[in-house]
């Protein structure tokens, strides 16, 4: 038995069968330094990125402790934005699914209220939740912390970038005094570090380099004047061609002129910022995930709690003036067994900063030649898939099987002709292939789908 097995923790014999189930025998590092601390019930400040193993290595601390027959709430885990707590939360069930009974309950914004307060009022072990929201509930009284043991802020600083400072704060007076508190945070700057110093007791410390692998993520800088710098961004995807491409910007105006630049070329381009109500967030996700954006323009806040899968390329279309942020980005390329590609684009007057970069990573940067770049093909980067709405979701009972045999049915489709199918709360979103998608829509918007027609829509002109 190794120091980074499971079976070397004193955890449930569940949580063990089931840890086996799933494959997993041997911990990441950040999960091997600081599940021991939190078993013994210690408090913990652990830096370490999206992608590490971080959820497993709270979420097997807070359901060691779970009394399954007491339904009510005994875990609380902050985070940043819906997507990740969505991620936490399944991630959990998971991890919990040969204890029986346990309730995780997810509570975020764009989603109404009154069904999350009374999934609340049957019980709930573990709430999962942004902190507006989490807000909302106790303000209403749906919500009551009073028997909680283990608050969790996951991407702490993420949530204080994000203008929640004062909701963590509240929301942890709220919280029994005598409780242990997990921090996870990719970064450690002051204001986390302050953040730490109310809420958590002689906290143990845990840090996994934010490093990468050189040998996965092929990392190229480009020299430029500031005037080039959204036609650079073009050269790289015609040259390069990802598949799906998350570029960042330090700005929300620059990534709106990207944006708009990259469209009047033909590339399938969407901005993703933090002015966006959450149902054109989820849609501009859903869009990017199911092929139907090639890039994905974002700054660093807008782009909180992202877990994109299988992402092409990392284009920095600003330096960032963080060294950790730097390699946070491009650390979204490259995950699991792929390789990486991370492109950024640097102006004189940011050298300084590619140089820390350069010190920070104790690697020489490869400097490219962006004139030497050649399209290598003569057609523009247009996502192959468009997405259709349907105006109906779970609430109308319907299911990925339903629309599927609908569309490959009445609505004249191949299966191949059909991609990813989302089905929410009250809309359904099926990425269909593009080259057939005006066709198809007159038959598909007459077509029945459980006995019933729905009023539907691409979310983009074609």
């Amino acid at each position: 038995m190794t120091e980074t097995a499971f079976s070397s923790l004193p955890l449930a014999p569940a949580l063990l069968q089931n840890l086996e189930s799933l494959g997993f025998t041997q911990m990441t590092p950040i999960q091997a330094q600081s599940l021991p601390l939190i078993l013994e019930g210690r408090d913990l400040i652990a830096q370490a990125k999206t992608g590490s193993g971080k959820t497993a290595a709270f979420g097997l601390g807070l359901l060691q402790k779970i009394n399954p027959p007491w339904l009510a709430p005994q875990c609380l885990v902050l985070c940043p934005t819906r997507e990740l707590a969505d991620q936490v939360a399944q991630e959990l069930r998971r991890l919990a699914r040969q204890i029986s009974n346990i309730k995780v309950l997810t509570l975020c914004g764009g989603a109404a209220v009154r069904p999350q307060a009374e999934s609340l009022a049957h019980g709930a072990h573990v709430v999962v939740g942004t902190p507006g929201r989490i807000q909302d509930h106790l303000a209403r009284g749906s919500l009551d912390l009073a028997g909680l043991n283990t608050l969790v802020l996951d991407e702490a600083d993420r949530m204080v970038d994000m203008g929640f400072y004062d909701d963590i704060v509240a929301i942890a007076s709220h919280c029994p005094t005598k409780r242990q508190t997990l921090l996870f945070s990719a970064t450690y700057p002051d204001n986390i570090r302050k953040l730490a110093a109310r809420f958590l007791r002689n906290p143990a410390e845990v840090k996994v380099e934010a490093q990468h692998d050189a040998s996965r993520i092929e990392q190229i800088f480009y020299e430029i004047k500031p005037e080039e710098r959204l036609d650079a961004v073009a050269r790289l995807l015609a040259h390069f061609r990802p598949a799906s491409t998350l570029a960042f910007c330090n700005t929300k105006i620059r990534s709106h002129d990207l944006v708009e630049a990259l469209n009047q070329q033909g590339v399938s381009a969407l901005a993703l910022n933090g002015d966006l109500e959450q149902r054109e967030r989820d849609e501009i996700l859903i869009q990017f995930a199911n092929n139907s954006c090639s890039v994905l323009v974002a700054t660093d806040v807008a782009a909180r709690g992202l877990d994109i899968q299988n992402l092409g390329a990392v284009i920095n279309v600003d330096v960032t003036k963080d060294t950790e942020v730097h390699v946070h980005r491009i650390g979204r390329s490259g995950r699991g067994e792929q390789k990486g590609l991370a492109l950024s684009l640097c102006s004189p007057d940011e050298m300084r900063w590619a140089t820390l970069i350069e010190q920070y990573q104790g690697v020489p940067l490869v400097w490219g030649d962006l004139q030497s770049l050649r399209p290598k093909a003569d057609r523009p980067l247009r996502a192959p898939m468009v997405t259709l709405c349907i105006q109906g979701g779970k609430k109308d009972k319907l299911r990925p099987g339903d629309l599927l045999g609908a569309l490959t049915g009445d609505g004249g489709l191949t299966f191949e002709q059909v991609g990813k199918i989302n089905v929410t709360e009250f809309n359904t979103y099926v990425a269909l292939d593009r080259r057939i998608a005006k066709q198809a829509f007159s038959r598909l918007s007459n077509s029945a789908i459980k006995g019933k027609r729905f009023r539907m829509r691409y979310l983009e002109e074609l």
